[in-house]
């Protein structure tokens, strides 16, 4: 009876589409309410976009202006690291996320994004890969043989809709996400990496059981994406999960496959911001729909997926940040349904950049902010 009362109003939310096709699902019903404590860690970040634990439990934060910090565990900012790359620093551009190669430890290496200077007043997603090096005694580091190893074409001259989360997998690759920059039609491109996700090797060269269609650009995995700013690899089943901006109305939580079409802008739940229609609806045969889909849209940013114990209710859910939305979702996961939500940090009215999981199971959001913050959730205490 439990069962039936959480899944009859996920059934009524469910939007019907196309004879034959699944059916994308929004509006789940309320989870129950979590109590947390919210302590704000660290702040005076400029414009901070994403956020990595490292091995000590400090933390890289990206600054979009073109800084890499190392933050401490108590809230101490670094100086700058040197050698972070050039950044187009305009707009939705800058230096985005970071994340650390599988092998850091022994390595050293880390992995960042960012939105990439070309010729005359253009701009592109790049990720480039580095050596770490940091002295702790005078809180300096600096970028050893840094080296570009993907460049997404054509370059663009709008300042928005980069994309641009970084996901290492166990198997030794990368996947890679990127926006259209505005320009929609070629998302729908398998010949341009824009709204695509992508999929390299850490040296940049292309996995043998990658699409091989024939006009497909390199690396790209799947198409038909807007503005994908969250991804995660669920540890459970080793899934790629992500969520893009939609336009109004249509922001999603998507599970891409390979070689397969996620719709934009032919088919979309979202509206144009003044209300018109976009593409053909929401559905068409041959182009996959969203596993969820969020109206009015939160402009979702960071994905993370709770595996660790700290909260235990919460093993398996996805916690994905909104900006517009401000606010943090939570997304209690069934075989792959989205069963129950539960809005957090709603009453702080912070524009919520990423989302990351400590070894210490507490979850920290980063604040998308001139003074930028990093906020850390525990449980309240009874």
């Amino acid at each position: 009876m439990q069962l039936a009362r959480v899944m009859l109003p996920i059934l009524l939310a469910t939007i019907a589409v196309l004879p034959g096709a699944q059916a994308a699902q929004t509006n789940a019903p309320a989870a129950p309410a979590t109590p947390i404590k919210v302590d704000v860690i660290a702040s005076g970040l400029d414009r901070p976009w994403g956020i990595e634990f490292l091995p000590d439990g400090s933390m890289l934060v990206t600054e979009k202006p073109g800084r890499l910090r190392i933050v401490t565990a108590d809230g101490e900012l670094s100086k700058p690291i040197a050698g972070v790359p050039e950044v187009h620093a305009s707009g939705q551009g800058g230096l985005l996320d970071v994340r650390l190669a599988p092998d850091f430890a022994s390595s050293g290496t880390i992995y960042l994004s960012y939105a990439e200077p070309r010729g005359w007043f253009t701009s592109a997603t790049a990720v480039a890969r580095a050596r770490l090096v940091f002295d702790k005694e005078n809180g300096s580091g600096r970028l050893d043989g840094l080296k570009v190893i993907f460049q997404q074409q054509p370059e663009q001259r709008t300042s928005h809709h980069y994309g641009s989360r970084i996901v290492p997998v166990s198997d030794g690759t990368l996947f890679i996400t990127t926006g259209e920059r505005g320009n929609a039609a070629l998302s729908q491109d398998p010949g341009a990496m824009l709204g695509k996700v992508i999929r390299i090797n850490p040296d940049g060269s292309i996995p043998a059981d990658n699409p091989q269609a024939k006009g497909w650009a390199p690396g790209v995995w799947s198409f038909g994406h807007r503005n994908i700013q969250g991804a995660a690899i669920d540890p459970a089943t080793g899934r790629l999960w992500t969520v893009e901006h939609g336009a109004r109305g249509g922001d999603e939580l998507n599970a891409p496959e390979k070689g397969k079409n996620y719709g934009w802008p032919i088919i979309t739940y979202g509206r144009n911001y003044d209300g018109s229609k976009i593409g053909v609806g929401n559905a068409k045969e041959g182009l996959e729909q969203p596993v969820y889909y969020w109206d009015p849209s939160i402009a979702t940013s960071g994905l993370a997926i709770y595996n660790a114990s700290l909260f235990p209710a919460w093993k398996g859910n996805f916690l994905v940040g909104g900006l517009s939305g401000a606010r943090l979702s939570r997304l209690v996961m069934q075989n792959g349904a989205v069963v129950a939500e539960e809005v957090l940090l709603g009453d702080h009215g912070d524009r919520i950049r990423d989302v990351e999981i400590g070894p210490d199971g507490a979850v920290y959001v980063l604040v998308d902010d001139s003074n930028g913050r990093i906020m850390k959730l525990t449980p309240a205490s009874p």
